[in-house]
């Protein structure tokens, strides 16, 4: 039985989905919502997801508002966003939580593109591993009834080839990444 090019491109979407997250949390200097996506609250005795509990804006592009819908969890808000050491300073000002995104230093964008790069080579491993296992499964087939030695071929041709295409689609993520992390 044929392994199906969709049973494992689900795996790929899911690395690739997992990767443009990664990138997303390197800041680029302008105010993002994304910037607070790994910002997780101590709230109701769980933790909550920081979009969750509150609403984030961007009124301008240096400048984030949290405005949390229960007005008990500020300084539970304030806490954990010191707390994901993103390198940003939370105001509470009044029912809401003002946060000043600094414009980054060159030297800070270059160290950035340095963690862009750790997080594309740390998807790239991902891809190959999820290709490895798939591969493996493939050749498994070897000597089953109705599998020819073309028909594995085949697949395993067909499997690189998608890795091929998702390592692109990952490096074209990651380029236009760079070149937002560059850009002031």
């Amino acid at each position: 039985m044929p392994i199906h090019k969709s049973s494992y491109q689900e795996k790929f979407e899911k690395t690739l989905a997992h990767a443009q997250d990664g990138f997303a949390t390197l800041r680029t200097g302008r105010a993002s919502a994304q910037l607070l996506d790994g910002v997780y609250v101590e709230a109701y005795g769980s933790r909550m997801s920081l979009h969750e509990v509150a609403s984030i804006s961007t009124p301008d592009t240096q400048l984030l508002v949290i405005k949390p819908w229960d007005k008990g969890l500020l300084s539970a808000i304030e806490k954990a966003v010191q707390l994901a050491q993103l390198n940003l300073n939370p105001v509470v000002d009044g029912d809401i939580i003002r946060i000043a995104v600094p414009a980054l230093t060159k030297e800070r964008r270059l160290e950035m593109v340095k963690i862009l790069h750790q997080k594309e080579e740390e998807a790239k491993v991902m891809l190959r591993g999820t290709r490895s296992d798939v591969r493996r499964d493939i050749e498994k087939q070897e000597g089953e009834t109705g599998v020819s030695e073309d028909d594995l071929k085949s697949e395993i041709e067909e499997l690189d080839n998608t890795v091929k295409d998702y390592i692109s689609k990952l490096e074209e993520i990651s380029k236009k990444k760079e070149q937002e992390l560059m850009s002031i």
